[in-house]
This record gives C-alpha cells, structure tokens and sequence, in this order.
C-alpha cells in the first residue's frame, strides 16, 4: 500500500472514531462466511458500525486523534475489529449474544467508553452491566418527579378527607 494510501486509511479510521462516543476492540479473525455476514448484520440491526483495521494503521489513527489511547495499544495484536456505536453498552451486549452461541468468536479485546478504557475479556461483564445514556436520564427523571408524585398525591387525598370533614360538620349543623 502506498504511503497516500495509508494517510487516506488513517484519517477515515480517525474520523470515524471521533464520529461515535465509544468503540470496542474485538477479533473476528476466523469467522466463516455465514458468521460475518451474521455479524454484519447484528452491527446494522444495533446501529454498530463494524471496520476490520490493520493494527498499525489504527495505532497511527489513535495517536492522531486527541486524548490518551495508549492503554489499548498493547491490544492491537493479531486481526483486530472495530465496532463503534453512540450507546456504550450495545457493542458488549452484541458480543456477549454472539459469544452465548459460539464461545470462541468474536473475541473481546478492549474498549473506550465515555472516555474510560476497558481491557481484557474480563471487562465484558462490566461494560453490558453500563447504562446507557438515556437509560441514565431516565433514571433521573424518575427520581425527580418520584417526590412530586408523592406531594401531590398526598395533597389531593389529604384534600379529599378535608372535603369530607367540611361537608360532614355542614350537615351537623343543619
């Protein structure tokens, strides 16, 4: 490959990196034909974009880009696959189902996620474990409007045994 060539591969991992907020090494390496386009499809059913990298041209990809990537390069050995995606937790869910069915590939190898970094197989659990963002801001909407639930519901009862007591000491008095 010519040397432009490699600039051209560089800059459009890099820039897909920087396009989504997290991204997973794995290895695929050793998938048949029917298992990738399986793979390729699960990635496009999970909105995963899934690249399949040379390790040297992607530890010139995160050197260019800005932060601190050196903690997966010891990761870059042997074929490496890149799944990147907006929701933290989707690439480890993906791989942990497909792992479920065939427990050799694709192999886990490191992931960034929301500017932490995640290596060795035994991070998986960890990362399906990550909330997503939106589940996040779900989470905090239930429990903000949890206490004004609350209020207003003991409000209106309280409002309710108000109207009784008023409406019985009316009729005493008649």
């Amino acid at each position: 490959m010519k040397k432009e060539d490699k600039a051209i591969v560089i800059d459009r991992i890099a820039e897909t990196i920087k396009g989504y907020s997290c991204f997973y090494l794995a290895e695929t390496a050793g998938l048949d034909a029917a298992k990738t386009s399986d793979l390729r499809r699960a990635c496009a059913k999970a909105d995963i974009k899934l690249m399949v990298v040379k390790n040297t041209l992607l530890h010139k990809a995160l050197e260019s880009l800005e932060g601190d990537y050196s903690e997966l390069y010891s990761s870059l050995e042997g074929p490496t696959s890149i799944l990147c995606s907006n929701v933290g937790n989707a690439p480890a869910k993906l791989i942990k189902e497909l792992t479920k069915k065939d427990s050799t590939l694709p192999r886990f190898k490191a992931a960034y996620v929301e500017e932490t970094i995640y290596v060795g197989a035994d991070q998986l659990d960890t990362l399906v474990a990550i909330k997503s963002k939106n589940e996040l801001i779900a989470d905090v909407i239930a429990l903000l409007q949890s206490p004004a639930k609350n209020v207003i519901s003991a409000l209106s009862s309280g409002g309710n045994k108000l109207h009784g007591i008023l409406e019985t000491l009316s009729k005493k008095e008649d």
